[in-house]
């Protein structure tokens, strides 16, 4: 932890060499320090004015997930009822062999530091997993376990991106893929989907987004926010575009690989694809399937190649994940049944057909039924002029019923509703947001 947070505090405020700044100890004392160094302290540590914060955070922003999810915890500690369907986190406990494994690790002692890339024990079993799910033959050294998916993304973009670098985003998007581009100071090159092609890359028109300066695409699949899912057909033909561009690695993000939805369209591994193996670094994770959301546990597997960069990053951030996380991962991919995991998915079906249902009721509106993840992004652009940041703080104020603005996700006129809470809370939100939509005509 104290590796990680020095890390941060290097990323905040030392960008370059004028921006250096001092932990103090007696072995730091002026007499003790190079003199540059001392001249440079000197200057820059003036109280308050002298303290320069990184340029490469000037036009990082929180994630409007968080600031909304903020809001709502204020308005309910005033003593307000919200009915809140901002946060993708499932409504279901962790499967019960997972609490059962963490709650022994902890009572065995597992709570010391594991190796860097994870106990070998996960690895061999997230090894297994991919080849006998996804097809996917990865080796044991060529997984990195790490403190959640979200951790192997920014690893992923650090480790091969940086400044006058470009990287390709399709949009709609997760708000995290933009900001972490920026922070490595390469630049995010948004390319737009549409709601009538179903949210759904287009390799034609992603063509005209590459130059030589792309050194990476992003691509969520299935995605958060929209649901969509693209099938093995449309990733042949994204494949056939970046094999005329050698030089662009690919990160899969398949956090929400488990919850697909339509047997038609099964979820495919972009590094399945003929030709894509030895260029993606595929990221998935225990939070979403297994709702292990706060035990942090995520994955990359890559080849070699790709992998080690990341290991390296890894071993001066965070060391390693949390040994009892691991404990817990490792008994969701041994212990828990398909059974268990196929009814979570049923379930969570149900809730996306009963919010499509009422959906449907509210003249007017536009939106895709999703195939997978647990997200709808109505479009509510007839409403208050487009402006969707207004359409929720109207909605949260009048009806104090939370959604996310759809231009946190690179798609203005939209909203983000998360349908992964029980379905009498979806019942009191959609009677919120019919009625809102009514009165607001």
């Amino acid at each position: 932890m104290t590796a990680a947070l020095l890390c941060w505090a290097f990323v905040a405020f030392a960008s370059n060499p004028a921006h250096a700044f001092t932990i103090s100890s007696a072995a730091h004392s002026p007499q003790h320090r190079p003199q540059h160094i001392v001249a440079r302290t000197k200057l820059h540590a003036t109280m308050g004015q002298g303290i320069a914060v990184n340029p490469l955070l000037a036009d990082v922003k929180l994630s409007k997930t968080i600031e909304v999810f903020a809001t709502v915890k204020e308005m309910e500690a005033e003593g307000i009822d919200v009915t809140s369907l901002c946060v993708g986190e499932p409504d279901f406990p962790p499967p019960r062999a997972v609490l059962d494994a963490t709650i022994q690790a902890v009572e065995g002692g597992e709570t010391r530091y594991t190796a860097v890339t994870g106990t070998a024990q996960l690895r061999a079993a997230i090894a297994e997993d991919l080849r006998g799910r996804k097809g996917l033959d990865y080796k044991d050294t060529e997984i990195l376990v790490s403190n959640g998916a979200k951790q192997s993304v920014y690893q992923g973009v650090l480790a091969f991106c940086g400044p006058g670098d470009e990287v390709l985003i399709p949009a709609p998007f997760w708000p995290s893929y933009p900001e972490m581009v920026a922070l490595t100071g390469a630049k995010p090159v948004i390319v737009p989907t549409t709601i009538e092609d179903g949210f759904l890359v287009d390799p034609a028109k992603l063509e005209g987004y590459i130059n030589d300066n792309t050194k990476l695409m992003i691509f969520c699949n299935p995605s958060n926010p929209t649901g969509a899912v693209h099938s093995k057909g449309l990733q042949e033909g994204i494949a056939e575009v970046m094999k005329r561009h050698p030089q662009i690695a690919i990160l899969s993000d398949e956090i929400y690989e488990r919850l697909v939805y339509n047997d038609e369209n099964p979820h495919v591994s972009f590094a399945s694809i003929e030709g894509m193996y030895d260029r993606t670094m595929t990221v998935n994770g225990f939070s979403k399937a297994y709702a292990m959301t706060g035990m942090r546990l995520g994955y990359m597997a890559a080849p070699a190649k790709l992998l080690k960069p990341c290991v390296t990053i890894q071993s001066q951030l965070t060391s390693c994940a949390g040994s009892l996380s691991q404990a817990g991962g490792l008994a969701a991919l041994t212990k828990v049944t398909e059974t268990e995991m196929e009814s979570n998915v049923k379930i969570m079906k149900e809730k996306r057909d009963y919010v499509v249902k009422r959906l449907s009721n509210i003249s007017g509106l536009k939106y895709f039924v999703p195939d997978g993840a647990f997200y709808i992004l109505p479009d509510v652009s007839a409403w208050f002029g487009g402006d969707d940041t207004e359409f929720c703080l109207a909605l949260l104020k009048e009806k104090a019923l939370a959604l996310v603005p759809g231009s946190s996700f690179g798609a203005d006129g939209t909203v983000r509703l998360s349908y992964a809470t029980s379905i009498e809370e979806l019942t009191v939100a959609m009677d919120k947001l019919e009625a809102f939509m009514e009165e607001k005509r």
